[in-house]
């Protein structure tokens, strides 16, 4: 069942929403070589906690890191740990807050450096390709509409969509129905309604779309060890179309 949420709710949301961006502000600031996933995390967890929230990872299904914190080949639900960033690096960070009960969901994937243009090239088409995939985000549209405009877009500039991982609702559970494809024909699945509170997050590769769970039980990577990107927003069906929430 889709949860359609009251406005009251979409307002902690929004502010839920606003956390995570803020707390991508503040990581932006520490992503440089030299610096550890780890190091990442605890800032993260710091600032989100002075917000008074808490980390929607943290604990998850036995996660330990508060953020996913996931470098060059690795997709998503990258452990934070040890390993330092180099120049040329990509790193995709999840982030996830929790405040009064609802939750908050965005990713982004950084530069670290200098990267070479291919690579710049797959973080654009990336995320243009959510920006492609939230203009389908009506009322009355099915919900495959969206998942249609992300694969047209990232397929026609020469990538692939990784078919394993889908975007999902939000609310008091950090995932919601309904499952979101990044991938599929337009116009199947339910019609968009106001008050439904959607994480769209389309995971693209550089090669083939054939990803692999390494013996961590957590970390993504692609088969052909290829680079991949990730970016994601929550935001709201409203009666004009969408609302962003995981944004300042």
């Amino acid at each position: 069942m889709i949860i359609c949420k009251t406005p009251r709710e979409i307002e902690i949301m929004r502010e839920a929403g606003k956390i995570v961006a803020l707390t991508h502000q503040e990581l932006q600031k520490h992503i440089a070589p030299g610096i550890t996933t780890k190091e990442l995390d605890e800032i993260a967890d710091r600032f989100i906690r002075q917000h008074d929230a808490v980390p929607s990872f943290k604990g998850y299904n036995g996660f330990s890191g508060s953020i996913c914190a996931s470098v060059n080949e690795e997709l998503v639900h990258g452990i934070p740990g040890n390993r330092k960033l180099a120049d040329g690096d990509i790193i995709s960070i999840d982030i996830g807050a929790k405040y009064k009960g609802y939750h908050g969901d965005s990713a982004w994937t950084y530069p670290v450096g200098d990267i070479p243009e291919e690579t710049q090239k797959l973080l654009e088409v990336t995320e243009e390709s959510l920006y492609r995939g939230l203009e389908e985000a009506k009322p009355g549209v099915r919900l495959s509409n969206i998942s249609h405009a992300v694969q047209t877009y990232a397929e026609e500039n020469g990538f692939s969509i990784v078919r394993e991982y889908v975007g999902h609702g939000v609310g008091q559970d950090l995932h919601e129905a309904p499952q979101i494809p990044h991938f599929g024909p337009p116009d199947k699945g339910p019609r968009l309604k106001p008050g439904m509170v959607l994480a769209v997050e389309p995971m693209v590769n550089a090669g083939s779309r054939y990803v692999k769970t390494l013996a961590d039980n957590w970390t993504v990577v692609t088969v052909d060890g290829k680079m991949c990107a990730h970016f994601e927003h929550t935001i709201a069906i409203t009666e004009e179309g969408y609302e962003i929430l995981t944004r300042t």
